[in-house]
């Protein structure tokens, strides 16, 4: 557990964190904004890119709160491939069922409803040297506050002793200010095949 005098802090993701890993990803599903106006179902986004994590790879899921409410994530996977796996026997199947009689009625649903009917594979070329992967969120009012920086350097090191010799993150194309902040913390551009993509060893 990480304090300072600010009342924040972060910790890892508990049960009790599951409202606030769908809100928080719903709140910054548009490009870092809130996607609330674009999902008819509030939690699409969260049964993609928060929720799992938290249920299959634990280990490396951690929240930032302020004066007790969680107002961020940062949320990883150590071996991809095998997590996308997991999700494939696991957690897919359910989601599937959930949304079978929906259709999309709002800008994004049509995505995600796609992403979670056919997710797309990480190729090797990409997990050959960074077979980790992460994802973190901070709710709109609480970035920019130095707190991203010690929220990556805490999946990091969690990564790191899952075994994980590399990880990878995706960003938005038009995301310049994500793209600087990751190349101070010593991730490399490795963008191919029109995705934008950063990356970084991990361990000695």
């Amino acid at each position: 557990m990480n304090a300072t005098a600010d009342n924040r802090l972060i910790r890892p993701a508990t049960e009790d964190d599951l409202d606030a890993l769908f809100d928080i990803c719903l709140k910054t599903a548009d490009g870092g904004t809130d996607g609330s106006a674009f999902f008819s179902d509030k939690r699409l986004p969260g049964y993609v890119w928060s929720v799992p994590y938290f249920k299959f790879e634990p280990e490396c899921a951690f929240v930032l709160v302020e004066n007790g409410r969680t107002i961020g994530y940062v949320l990883g996977a150590p071996d991809t491939a095998r997590f996308e796996e997991t999700l494939e026997q696991h957690w897919w199947p359910d989601i599937r069922r959930m949304i079978a009689d929906m259709t999309p009625k709002l800008r994004d649903d049509a995505k995600a409803f796609h992403r979670i009917n056919h997710p797309e594979r990480t190729p090797q070329w990409l997990l050959a040297d960074y077979p980790a992967h992460l994802h973190i969120n901070i709710l709109p009012g609480a970035q920019s506050s130095g707190w991203g920086r010690r929220m990556i350097d805490t999946v990091l090191d969690a990564l790191a002793k899952a075994g994980a010799p590399g990880v990878h993150l995706g960003l938005h194309p038009q995301n310049e200010r994500a793209k600087g902040f990751y190349s101070h913390l010593g991730f490399k551009d490795i963008s191919r095949d029109g995705h934008v993509l950063f990356a970084r060893r991990l361990g000695r």
